[in-house]
């Protein structure tokens, strides 16, 4: 929470910060269903844009169940909203997203 703290200084200074940035460490519990389908998918097809997503989404809610915050959140919202469009079977997400 103190890097969070220090990064909404308004004056804060630029030298101070590389100092505060907490150094992030996951720990990953090889037995979990979730790791080990995960692992699955990598064997099958290292490459699969979707199992890289789906690692990348767990990473972040990670971070920020952890009380971290994201870097980048719209790359974060951008993988919600492909696995929300392929569990729905929504081919284009581009189709139907007018604002209403």
């Amino acid at each position: 929470n103190m890097e969070r703290i220090m990064k909404a200084q308004a004056l804060r200074d630029s030298s101070m910060t590389s100092y505060m940035v907490s150094k992030k460490t996951m720990e990953i519990n090889p037995d979990h269903r979730i790791v080990i389908e995960l692992n699955k998918k990598v064997a099958e097809n290292k490459g699969d844009k979707n199992t890289k997503d789906l690692i990348w989404l767990l990473f972040e809610t990670s971070l920020l169940t952890s009380g971290f915050s994201l870097d980048d959140p719209t790359i974060f919202g951008t993988r919600i909203h492909k696995i929300i469009n392929f569990a729905l079977n929504i081919k284009d997400d581009d189709e139907g997203m007018e604002d209403e």
